[in-house]
């Protein structure tokens, strides 16, 4: 007589080849967390990618997305309260070769890292008005270094290595925010399909949620796996890099942090940036 196999169910994962989206899922891509009954595959591909599949195809069971593009995949995705990053008073930030005034920088023409991500939408928050271009995150910096444009939205690691190219500090959008709404700054999240079920949809999320928990834990060999997605960071700057936005906070948003997206996406909303009416709703 056979004996019929278990069942395994696949979840397939997308996330961004950086250097806290790996750290974060360190415990999954190395099987140190295992979930009986679950296998996660794991897709690495830039942030806006990330975004537009979401909203395209919504072909991955759980992405990598920034917060900003969530209204537009919201009905076929839900959030995780697991996976977060948020910026505690700091985050993007405004660079450029010299120094302006707030009221100069509302006339600069801005490089941008991708108009879905939750960077733009701060900064469209700040000043509405201002003249964007979109330019690969990782171009940004030589882009702004050649004058090629009078300023950068820098979002990843050169918020820390921006000053060793001589570039200088216009704003941090997340202390704006901060001064604005006393409230940390969403900056992107997990995404969880809906068509997963209500039970596979929390598992996903409390396997996710373990993951973040075991590197958090044995927080050395995480980094040091870590450290390969670094971009040329060396293990300091890289290790304050991922304390930055992986830290309890990743673990579970809080209601301070659900909070911060609603605020964000609402007035988003209310102002016209954002379309379509946010209808947030949190797993695990």
């Amino acid at each position: 007589m056979s004996v019929a196999l278990p069942t395994i169910q696949e979840i397939h994962v997308a996330h961004s080849p950086d250097s806290d989206d790996a750290f974060m899922f360190y415990g999954l891509a190395t099987q140190k967390v295992r979930v009986p009954g679950f296998k996660f595959t794991h897709n690495l591909t830039d942030i806006e990618t990330l975004n537009h599949k979401a909203i395209k195809e919504a072909i991955y069971d759980v992405t990598a997305i920034s917060f900003h593009a969530y209204p537009y995949m919201q009905e076929n995705y839900a959030l995780m309260a697991t996976g977060s990053s948020f910026g505690e008073g700091y985050g993007p930030m405004l660079v450029s070769t010299k120094k302006y005034t707030i009221d100069q920088v509302k006339k600069l023409r801005i490089a941008i890292p991708g108009t879905l991500t939750s960077a733009f939408l701060t900064l469209k928050l700040f000043c509405p008005e201002i003249e964007t271009a979109v330019v690969d995150f990782d171009k940004i910096i030589p882009a702004v270094v050649a004058g090629e444009y009078d300023a950068g939205l820098l979002i990843h690691e050169g918020q820390l290595t921006y000053a060793h190219d001589g570039l200088v500090k216009i704003l941090d959008l997340g202390q704006w925010w901060r001064d604005l709404t006393g409230l940390p700054l969403p900056l992107g999240g997990n995404a969880i399909r809906r068509s997963l079920g209500p039970e596979v949809m929390l598992s996903t999320a409390h396997a996710v949620r373990d993951s973040i928990q075991h590197a958090l834990d044995n927080r050395e060999a995480a980094l040091s796996y870590a450290m390969q997605f670094a971009r040329d960071l060396d293990p300091n700057l890289a290790s304050r890099y991922v304390g930055m936005y992986v830290n309890d906070r990743t673990i579970d948003m809080g209601e301070d942090g659900r909070e911060a997206i609603r605020r964000i996406l609402g007035m988003g909303y209310e102002r016209g940036i954002i379309p379509i009416e946010s209808k947030v709703d949190f797993i695990g």
